[in-house]
């Protein structure tokens, strides 16, 4: 069998005292100095760094028509319809507001229908036909929509920020069938803003250019 210890059992070490706070932070500024010192400053990193991403984000070709000119155009596609037009196509009538589908600033037809813009994925839009403001009376002193000639006979604007979206919603509901009374124009129309108060003039342009009044 092996020996057993027969004497008395050995004592536990003496536990070494805690060290005091300004042990400690001269002890962790001189390791964290000498970190910085010998790993960043020298281009070692401290910790291991991620691993750079492959190529930028997945894209897109698509091919459309924008105010009866078919454009194609790469994009990223997370591209919204409203920054193609603005900042790739060059047609700023359409105005981003919320930029979260509440004001209806950005509103323009698709395919005949209103949409907000800032909602839509242009991705999503091969082949669509899309009208925007600037379509209405395209050209230098081109004749004006009906619509447009009723916001300004009724003043259905002020600042003229909302007036695009107003003015191309109001010819979706029009062409939607929503424009039978004045309570209906202004249930159809309640998706658009107008900080300006002009909600009179503009059911009134509304309604005038349904009815030819």
């Amino acid at each position: 069998m092996p020996n057993e210890p027969t004497g008395p059992a050995a004592s536990p070490p003496a536990e070494s005292p805690p060290p005091s706070r300004r042990t400690f932070i001269a002890t962790t500024t001189a390791v964290g100095g000498a970190a910085v010192a010998g790993g960043l400053a020298a281009g070692t990193p401290a910790l291991s760094a991620a691993p750079a991403a492959v190529g930028g984000p997945p894209g897109g070709r698509i091919s459309l028509i924008v105010n009866g000119e078919r454009h194609a155009v790469a994009i990223d596609n997370r591209t919204s319809l409203l920054d193609l037009l603005r900042e790739r196509l060059g047609l700023t009538g359409s105005k981003k507001g919320c930029d979260a589908g509440a004001c209806g600033a950005c509103t323009v037809l698709v395919d005949g229908r209103r949409v907000n813009a800032c909602l839509t994925l242009a991705i999503r839009l091969e082949g669509a036909e899309v009208t925007t403001v600037e379509g209405l009376a395209p050209g230098e002193g081109g004749e004006l929509h009906p619509l447009q000639e009723a916001f300004i006979e009724q003043d259905a604007f002020q600042c003229g920020f909302c007036t695009p979206g107003q003015i191309m919603s109001g010819i979706g509901c029009i062409q939607e069938g929503h424009s039978g009374s004045a309570e209906e124009i202004r249930e159809w129309m309640s998706g658009n803003i107008c900080r300006c108060g002009c909600y009179v003039g503009i059911v009134k342009a509304v309604d005038q250019t349904a009815h030819g009044k």
